[in-house]
């Protein structure tokens, strides 16, 4: 969709967003610490003022035709204050009658922070729905990579959001633990996936991206990156943890080898043992060219 005001680039949002009317709430990550993510590492984290925010939306009634999504960027856009967040989405609701669903990114502090009661408000004016990037189940991993929280926090912190009634999708990551981990974290993720219980999860495999520590660490040669195989073999450990999740699982985003988009349970086991075949036979026809993968 165009947009006649400049972002403040890069701008990212989740696959599902793709047609989703972004309105940049905050600027940056209010983290920005993760070793495997540079995603805005050019930028300061700050909440832009929200009369900008109201006057872009004002705009977008002025010219758009039944938009039904928007999306609050950038990344922890929910880390906003809870007055510029109700503003904002009343405002939405008031302009943009059409919208259906208002997505948004956060981590386990502002999810914690805002709370159920705080989260049940925010759904009440017309958020639908919280990205969350835990990455992984797994302790070790996750103090590795700078995540600057814990397992038993994000655990936390989903429960928060299904407390609250908002929908959840949560992401996590393949071989971020690099080969000597390998299977610790897939089969920890696994199971937390299924104590996190969120409506969609999403794997997706970790790209060492120039600028960050994973990226040097890989260069360095003292970080040892699984190759597609071993992104394949986490995938099917990650699966044999997950008995019990119920709802939607995607491995097909464009970083995948092998693409999937599963309804768990009942996908689960055809799943693991196509992995299985394509892990035996080591086809590479049956896998996502290096050319057509991407971040």
């Amino acid at each position: 969709m165009n947009w006649p005001f400049a972002y403040d680039e890069p701008v990212f949002r989740p696959p599902s967003e793709a047609r989703s009317l972004i309105l940049q709430l905050t600027v940056g990550c209010s983290w920005n610490k993760c070793t495997y993510c540079a995603i805005y590492r050019g930028k300061e984290y700050r909440v832009r003022p929200v009369d900008e925010v109201v006057a872009e939306i004002h705009a977008a009634a002025e010219y758009t035709a039944g938009v039904q999504r928007v999306f609050l960027a950038d990344g922890d856009a929910l880390a906003a204050p809870m007055e510029n967040l109700e503003r904002v989405l009343a405002e939405i609701r008031d302009r943009l009658p059409s919208v259906m669903r208002v997505g948004i990114y956060a981590d386990s502090r502002s999810i914690i922070d805002k709370g159920v009661a705080g989260l049940e408000r925010l759904g009440g004016l017309g958020l639908g729905i919280i990205y969350f990037g835990p990455e992984t189940g797994d302790p070790e991993t996750l103090k590795a990579i700078c995540k600057g929280t814990t397992v038993a926090r994000q655990l936390e912190a989903c429960r928060v959001v299904a407390d609250s009634g908002l929908k959840l999708s949560a992401m996590v990551l393949l071989g971020l633990a690099g080969t000597g981990g390998a299977q610790r974290h897939a089969r920890a993720t696994g199971r937390f996936l299924v104590a996190a219980a969120p409506n969609y999860a999403a794997a997706l495999t970790v790209t060492p991206v120039a600028g960050t520590e994973l990226h040097s660490a890989v260069e360095a040669g003292s970080f040892d990156l699984p190759d597609r195989w071993g992104m394949l073999e986490e995938l099917a450990w990650m699966l044999d943890e997950m008995v019990g999740y119920r709802g939607l699982f995607h491995a097909n985003h464009a970083s995948n080898y092998l693409p999937l988009k599963l309804r768990m349970p009942r996908d689960r086991e055809d799943a693991i043992e196509r992995i299985r075949i394509v892990l035996r036979d080591r086809d590479e026809s049956r896998l996502m060219p290096e050319w057509a993968r991407g971040l």
